[in-house]
């Protein structure tokens, strides 16, 4: 969401009143701040801030955040920025322009307490400063008038944009991502699956364009194996420069069609019922749900999650415990992320990888040390957030 207008035509107050609106999870980028505070610079055609209000609220997205950029935003100079950052968001976007005449101007600013401000800022500088109806070009903004009330203006912007926060708060307590005091929530808990999806439209995209090292192991037809969403290709990259010299992250498995997430579900599900006759159908479903998720809250299935594992300079991959993609069963539970049953070596390696990729946003499933997954239900509930950004996707 953009807010733009002259000064003191209430865009902090609306921005603010959308913040408290949602709640957590809205990320207000004022200009003030990164010009006036942060920079101490002019507002010049060329400034600096103009590219790190861009890159801040770019970056601010990458990591789930709503963004509400506002400030005056003068059109001659901040167009070009403001209608880049509109066309590479695949969510939704709305732009507003808060129209205020000169009169009305002074008159609030008059009103407002702040003896220095006041003195630092006169009427003289705000008729400089004051430009009617500075609209970006194309018709992107709508126009709000000066009689919308604040109450009126934050329910538009709610209804136009949809940023209607879940109904129900997130769990209380952090769930444990299997410490030894604490059970290991499973892709099949009931929390998961309760855990609402607002879809932030980011389209799927192959990796093999962005120069990471691709596994075949998993290699199908179409290509799938190697699709992420967008932004999971943003974490990955960060994660990449975490790690240190000579070592690199291998990519061996992104995204997974639902059929196929099926298939995998009820053929490990079926391997079990053959060992273990006795379980019952919840037993089963829980057990299998260990090692492959089930369909209806698969990360993979939404773009959202990657397998990966750790390879020297050469590509060889390092002993991390187990291979990727070995059963509790086969591995004798040396899967599970934190497994006691490994050599120092490995655990070594195990936690250079989840430093990495956590320190980039990713959520690990403690029973998979190569799983990896961001703004999927299972992340958001292990972030305690309102939401989920990515549900189960098609690939094009």
């Amino acid at each position: 969401m953009v807010l733009r207008g002259n000064s003191a035509s209430g865009k902090s107050s609306v921005a603010q009143g959308l913040r408290d609106h949602y709640g957590r999870g809205v990320a207000i980028v004022g200009q003030d701040v990164i010009r006036r505070n942060v920079l101490r610079e002019h507002d010049t055609a060329g400034g600096a801030n103009i590219a790190l209000l861009g890159r801040i609220a770019r970056q601010a997205l990458d990591a789930g955040f709503h963004v509400v950029l506002e400030g005056i935003l003068y059109a001659d100079r901040y167009s070009h920025m403001i209608t880049s950052l509109v066309r590479d968001h695949r969510g939704v976007s709305a732009c507003y322009y808060l129209e205020v005449p000169l009169e009305t101007t002074l008159a609030r600013h008059a009103s407002k307490a702040d003896a220095t401000y006041l003195e630092q800022v006169t009427d003289s500088h705000l008729t400089s400063w004051y430009r009617e109806l500075d609209l970006l070009p194309g018709g992107l903004e709508a126009v709000i008038p000066v009689d919308s009330t604040l109450q009126d203006t934050v329910a538009r912007i709610v209804r136009d944009t949809d940023l209607i926060p879940a109904a129900a708060p997130p769990p209380q307590s952090k769930p444990s991502q299997g410490d030894s005091m604490n059970p290991l929530v499973l892709m099949s808990d009931p929390q998961v699956a309760s855990i609402p999806v607002r879809e932030c439209g980011e389209p799927l995209v192959d990796v093999r364009d962005h120069d990471f090292r691709v596994d075949p192991r998993k290699q199908d037809p179409l290509g799938a194996f190697a699709h992420v969403r967008e932004g999971i290709v943003t974490r990955l990259k960060y994660a990449r420069s975490r790690l240190p010299a000579g070592t690199d992250l291998l990519f061996i498995e992104g995204y997974r069609p639902l059929a196929l997430q099926q298939r995998y579900f009820t053929e490990y599900r079926d391997e079990l019922a053959a060992a273990h006759p006795d379980w019952t159908p919840e037993h089963l479903h829980q057990a299998a749900s260990r090692y492959v998720s089930p369909p209806e809250v698969a990360p993979h299935s939404a773009g959202a999650a990657v397998d990966v594992t750790l390879v020297d300079q050469d590509g060889h991959e390092l002993d991390l415990g187990t291979r990727v993609n070995a059963s509790p069963e086969e591995s004798n539970g040396a899967c599970f992320t934190r497994a006691p049953n490994l050599s120092d070596q490995a655990r070594h390696h195990r936690t250079l990888l989840l430093n990495a990729m956590e320190s980039a946003g990713f959520t690990n499933y403690g029973t998979e040390f190569w799983h990896f997954s961001a703004a999927d239900r299972y992340d958001a509930l292990m972030r305690q957030e309102w939401h989920a950004r990515y549900r189960p996707i098609e690939l094009p």
